[in-house]
């Protein structure tokens, strides 16, 4: 690692530690050259995720676009903000697990709704209204009576 100082290569950690958000190594590296000491941040390298929309524009996976409509979707209802975090992380992990560089928004949206379904059915329900574009009231009772035959 180059000193940020004098640019010199020789420098050695002197303590490596979990980041706050433990998902980075926080490194205090000392130079042996001139003797300063600096901190440096280790990350996994990801690959970017590209979403192919349904007008097959792609765009790069952004995270607050499935919080933002889990949310809505959880508007007063009684899901806790941890609750509705946790479901967005286990959402993020399945979309990742995939191991695709390009995944499709409705593949995204598939795994949105099975999470929704276990968190609350009213939840699904409103998501599920928007995500299939639901054009009328026949629309929205077949998608209901299929939440009540998956219960029997």
């Amino acid at each position: 690692m180059k000193c940020p100082f004098c640019g010199e290569d020789n420098t050695r950690v002197i303590d490596s530690r979990p980041a706050d958000d433990n998902a980075s190594i926080r490194r205090r590296r000392e130079c042996d050259e001139c003797g300063r000491r600096f901190t440096t941040y280790e990350k996994v390298e990801t690959i970017p995720l590209i979403v192919i929309k349904k007008d097959k524009n792609r765009e790069p996976y952004d995270r607050s676009k499935i919080e933002s409509g889990v949310l809505k979707s959880c508007h007063k209802r009684p899901v806790s903000v941890d609750q509705i975090e946790k479901s967005v992380d286990r959402i993020e992990t399945k979309v990742f697990n995939l191991e695709e560089r390009e995944v499709e928004s409705t593949v995204i949206g598939e795994i949105v709704m099975d999470e929704l379904i276990r968190l609350d059915q009213v939840a699904y329900v409103r998501f599920a209204s928007v995500y299939r574009e639901f054009k009328d009231v026949n629309t929205f009772m077949s998608e209901i009576k299929k939440l009540l035959t998956s219960d029997e």
